[in-house]
């Protein structure tokens, strides 16, 4: 059974097993509360589909380093390899 991680974290078994394969407590957060909310889309966010401002935004606050440097290709990698 998976532990309890509060109120923030709604889908706790996705969560560990998330960190489990080495996913930042963030990533695993975001992952496991957008699929318990249904709107993680299947084959990925499409990330393509959004523009380099919004991928900068998410970049922002996400905490990637040399963002403002990165084009829509380099800050879709940094993204998903986050």
């Amino acid at each position: 059974m998976a532990k309890d991680h509060g109120s923030q974290i709604k889908d706790d078994a996705l969560y560990e097993k998330l960190r489990d394969e080495g996913a930042s407590k963030e990533k695993a957060a975001r992952i496991a509360n957008a699929k318990e909310a249904g709107t993680l889309a299947k084959g990925g966010t499409h990330l393509e589909n959004r523009t380099r401002e919004e991928l900068y935004d998410e970049a922002k606050e996400i905490g990637i380093e040399g963002r403002s440097k990165m084009g829509k290709g380099e800050l879709i990698d940094a993204i998903r390899d986050h």
